[in-house]
C-alpha cells in the first residue's frame, strides 16, 4: 500500500489529486451558500408557489383563527400563492426547528421570531433575506403600486419597533406586535397595609410595601391577606427585570459590537438588594414559584411584573385564569409602569414578536413571501390580533384605524374582548411608546438575555437554600454563568471576569468544510515531502 502511495506520488499524481481536492472546495463552497436575493422585476403571477409560515399563537383559538382568515384573504388576492401554516406554543421551540432546519435546507419562508434569534441564523451565508430593498421598491415595497391589498407605507411603520429589526448593516425584519411590561397591583390589600398607590412607582416603594406585606400573626397567617401563603412580589421575566434595572441605571448590558458589559459592580449591587428581599420572603420570580398571575387572583401577591400581552390572566374577573374559581379572590387591579429609579424619565422594555423571510434559490418563492408577510402588517390583522391580548398595533395606520380607536375607548364593557384591565395595560404602552428601548442585536445576544435572568434565579435559589451571599459567592456566579451560556465564545465581560475579544460564535458548517479540506492537503503535502526525502536517502545509500 506504501509502495502504490510512493509511485502514484513520484509519477505527479499527487499534483492532480490537490487539483481534484480544490475542486471539490470549491464545489462544496458553492452548495454551501446560497446567492444572495436580488428583488425581480416583476412577480410571475403565472408561476405557481408554496410557502411555508411559522407561528406562535399561546393556544389561543381565537389568535389561530386570525391567521387562517389572514391566509384566506391572501390566497384569493394571489391565487397562485398557497400558504401552508404551522403553529407553535412557544419562541424557543420554533428557533430550535429552524436551526435544525438551517442544516438541511427546510428552513421555513416566513416565521415568526425574535431579532436575537434570527442573528443566530445569520451565521449561514444569506439565509434570511435582507429587507430595506424590499421595504422602498417602487411596485412591490411598502405601500407599493403592484400590491393588492392596503399596505402601510414605511413611514407607518411605528420607528421604535422597526428599530429592533435593524442589525448588522440590514433590516431582517419587520415588527409583528409588540408589548412591554406593566406592573399589576391588588390595590385592594396595598391600601389595607397603609399605603397609598402612586401613579409612578419606584423600586424602593415595591420594596417597602412587600416588606410590609410580609408581617404574620400569632398563628402563621399573614396579616394582609389571613392566609398562610405570602409573596408580595413576583416578577414573571428576570431576564427583562436585569435588563430594565441596568438600563435605568444608566449601566451597561451590551454594545452593538457584541462587547458584553452585564458582569459588573452595578449588577452586583442590584443582585445584593434582590438577595435581601429573596431572603425575607418577600420576592420570588415565575421560574422558582409560578405564574405571577396565579398567586395574584388568590390574593397571594401584591406586585406581579408581567407582559402587557398577558394582561387577560389578571384580576379578580380575568378571562383567562389558571386556578379554581373557588381560589380567586375579590380585589381592585391596578396597572402601572414597571418600577422606576427614576420615574420622571422612564425606562421600558419593547419586547414582542417580529417576522423574517429565509432566502431561498428561487426569487420568485421570496418574493411571494414578502408580499405574505406585508399582508400580515395590514390593519385587519393588525387590529384583530391586538384585540385578542395586550399587544399593539405596530403601525400608526392600524393605531390610529376607527376599528381600533373605538375598541380601546370600549374597555370594561365586558371581562372578554374588553376586559378593562387588558385594555389599561394596552394604552400604558400606547402612552409610553417614546420611553421604551430595545437591546442590542448580534449573534449571542439571546445567550446574553438568558444570563441576565439567570443572575437573578441562580441567587434567589442560592438564598432559599442558605448559602451565603458574598463578593465571593458572585465572582463564581459570574464565572459561572459565563461558562453556561459559553459567553466567552461571544465577546467581552468586563473588568471583573476574564476579558474576551468579540467573536460572531460558531464558524458556518461551510467555513469548517474549507478548513478540514485545507487541512488535509497540507498533511498530504508533508506526506508527500517526507516520502521524497526517504526516497532520496535510499538513492544515496544505494
Amino acid at each position: 500500500m506504501r509502495e502504490g502511495w510512493k509511485r502514484a506520488l513520484s509519477h505527479g499524481t499527487f499534483a492532480i489529486f490537490l487539483a481534484g481536492a480544490m475542486w471539490l472546495l470549491t464545489g462544496c463552497h458553492g452548495r454551501e451558500g446560497l446567492k444572495a436575493f436580488e428583488i425581480p422585476e416583476e412577480f410571475d403571477t403565472s408561476g405557481a408557489y408554496e410557502i411555508t409560515f411559522w407561528a406562535k399563537n399561546d393556544t389561543n383559538k381565537t389568535q389561530t383563527d386570525i391567521y387562517q382568515q389572514a391566509i384566506s384573504d391572501f390566497e384569493k388576492l394571489y391565487p397562485n400563492i398557497k400558504v401552508n401554516i404551522r403553529l407553535y406554543t412557544d419562541y424557543g421551540k420554533i428557533y430550535n426547528d429552524v436551526i435544525t432546519n438551517i442544516a438541511t435546507n427546510t428552513t421555513p419562508n416566513v416565521c415568526i421570531t425574535y431579532p436575537d434569534h434570527i442573528a443566530t441564523y445569520l451565521t449561514g451565508t444569506n439565509l434570511v433575506a435582507p429587507l430595506e430593498e424590499l421595504f422602498a421598491h417602487e411596485k412591490y415595497g411598502l405601500g407599493g403600486s403592484e400590491i393588492r391589498f392596503d399596505s402601510p407605507k414605511a413611514g407607518e411603520i411605528i420607528p421604535q419597533f422597526l428599530e429592533e429589526c435593524s442589525f448588522g448593516g440590514h433590516y431582517y425584519a419587520i415588527p409583528y406586535m409588540r408589548s412591554t411590561e406593566a406592573c399589576y397591583i391588588n390595590q385592594t390589600y396595598l391600601e389595607a397595609l397603609g399605603y397609598t398607590l402612586p401613579e409612578k412607582l419606584t423600586w424602593d416603594f415595591v420594596w417597602e410595601v412587600s416588606e410590609a406585606a410580609m408581617a404574620q400573626d400569632e398563628e402563621g397567617n399573614y396579616k394582609v391577606n389571613g392566609q398562610k401563603v405570602m409573596i408580595p412580589f413576583i416578577y414573571k421575566s428576570t431576564d427583562n427585570m436585569m435588563i430594565q434595572m441596568l438600563k435605568q441605571s444608566n449601566a451597561g448590558y451590551s454594545t452593538a459590537e457584541g462587547e458584553l458589559l452585564l458582569f459588573q459592580d452595578t449588577t452586583r449591587q442590584l443582585l445584593y438588594e434582590i438577595a435581601g428581599h429573596a431572603g425575607t420572603g418577600a420576592f420570588s420570580t415565575f421560574k422558582i414559584s409560578s405564574y405571577p398571575a396565579n398567586f395574584l387572583n388568590a390574593g397571594q401577591c401584591i406586585f406581579a411584573i408581567d407582559s402587557t400581552a398577558g394582561a387577560t390572566w389578571m384580576g379578580t374577573d380575568a378571562p383567562l385564569c389558571d386556578i379554581s374559581k373557588e381560589k380567586i379572590v375579590e380585589f381592585e387591579t391596578a396597572v402601572r409602569v414597571l418600577p422606576q429609579f427614576d420615574p420622571e424619565h422612564p425606562q421600558m422594555i419593547s419586547q414582542g414578536p417580529s417576522v423574517c423571510i429565509f432566502n431561498k434559490a428561487n426569487p420568485q418563492e421570496v418574493l411571494a413571501s414578502w408580499l405574505f408577510a406585508q399582508y400580515l402588517l395590514t390593519n385587519d390583522v393588525q387590529v384583530a390580533y391586538a384585540e385578542t391580548e395586550g399587544y399593539v398595533p405596530v403601525t400608526s395606520k392600524a393605531q390610529g384605524a376607527e376599528q381600533y380607536l373605538d375598541y380601546l375607548s370600549r374597555g370594561g364593557e365586558d371581562n372578554t374582548v374588553h376586559y378593562d384591565i387588558k385594555i389599561q395595560a394596552t394604552q400604558l404602552l400606547l402612552y409610553n411608546i417614546e420611553n421604551t428601548f430595545v437591546t442590542p442585536v448580534f449573534n449571542g445576544s439571546a445567550s446574553l438575555r438568558d444570563a441576565a435572568g439567570q443572575l437573578i434565579e441562580a441567587t434567589v435559589k442560592s438564598v432559599r437554600r442558605g448559602e451565603e451571599i458574598d463578593d465571593g459567592y458572585f465572582d463564581k456566579l459570574y464565572d459561572d454563568i459565563v461558562s453556561l451560556y459559553r459567553l466567552d465564545q461571544i465577546g467581552g465581560q468586563g473588568e471583573e471576569t476574564v476579558s474576551h475579544k468579540a467573536e460572531l460564535g460558531p464558524l458556518p458548517p461551510m467555513a469548517i468544510a474549507l478548513l478540514c479540506g485545507l487541512a488535509l492537503i497540507w498533511g498530504c503535502l508533508i506526506l508527500y515531502a517526507a516520502l521524497r526525502i526517504i526516497r532520496k536517502r535510499k538513492q544515496t545509500v544505494v
